[in-house]
């Protein structure tokens, strides 16, 4: 696995003769996917998206995320993330793969070489109550695994909006805000219409029985009265962290 500045170094090494060009030609052909039967690792992903491969970990086996990465450290990734893995099931991966890290409420295995943050400013991560802290934390450990500032505001929903108020001033200097919020999913339309930054809003499952798992708030999102807020999937604080580090990126 290879980023763009890899490449571009690896360029330059054989440019300048300190790298034999067949040399070369071998680790670019480990760019490619790699067929494992169970799954197709896409090795390039990294030099055309800028993200990573990451491992979604619902529906696999513990030896089946490990065997991933430990192919993916083979192709010399220092940086695995692994979403929707239970503590049982990350306890069992940790004992293959030492140096993991288990984020319990994330539910995320993650492996990261400490790196100074190359986002452009701070993404923060809101959830309307403390219900929601599990998608928001998948979101805020997503985006720092992407190379951003993170910080996270819990339980200023709307149902007590001076708690909000009381972290404007947070919310104001953030460059890309996450806002999670379950049951009528009303607070990232409130905070769409305070800043005027981008705002991306992640609907929860949390609610009672006409919030319908999630669809009520996702419903109430999609039709914000703040102009410009975006929607993610219900649950999906993985696909809001890496929305949000795109933004944060240009």
């Amino acid at each position: 696995m290879m980023n763009e500045e890899q490449v571009r170094c690896l360029l330059q090494q054989v440019s300048s003769g300190t790298c034999e060009v067949n040399d070369a030609v071998k680790r670019l052909k480990s760019l490619s996917s790699e067929e494992m039967g169970f799954a197709c690792l896409d090795h390039h992903r990294q030099l055309r998206t800028g993200m990573p491969e990451v491992i979604y970990g619902e529906g696999k086996t513990a030896e089946q995320i490990a065997a991933i990465i430990d192919s993916m450290q083979a192709r010399g990734s220092g940086r695995i993330l692994a979403t929707r893995v239970s503590e049982e099931k990350a306890a069992l991966v940790m004992e293959r793969c030492p140096g993991l890290r288990y984020h319990n409420e994330a539910r995320i295995l993650s492996l990261a070489i400490p790196q100074k943050p190359s986002g452009r400013g701070t993404i923060l991560v809101v959830a309307a109550g403390t219900s929601d802290v599990p998608v928001a934390r998948e979101a805020a450990v997503t985006a720092e695994y992407l190379g951003n500032q993170v910080e996270i505001v819990i339980d200023v929903g709307v149902a007590g909006l001076h708690r909000l108020l009381g972290k404007k001033a947070q919310i104001e200097a953030a460059s890309v805000l996450i806002v999670v919020a379950g049951m009528e999913g009303a607070l990232p339309s409130v905070i769409g219409g305070l800043v005027d930054k981008p705002v991306i809003a992640v609907p929860t499952s949390v609610g009672y029985g006409t919030g319908l798992g999630g669809v009520a708030a996702l419903l109430g999102m999609l039709n914000s009265c703040s102009p410009g807020v975006a929607v993610v999937n219900i649950d999906n604080g993985f696909g809001a962290g890496c929305a949000a580090s795109k933004i944060n990126r240009i």
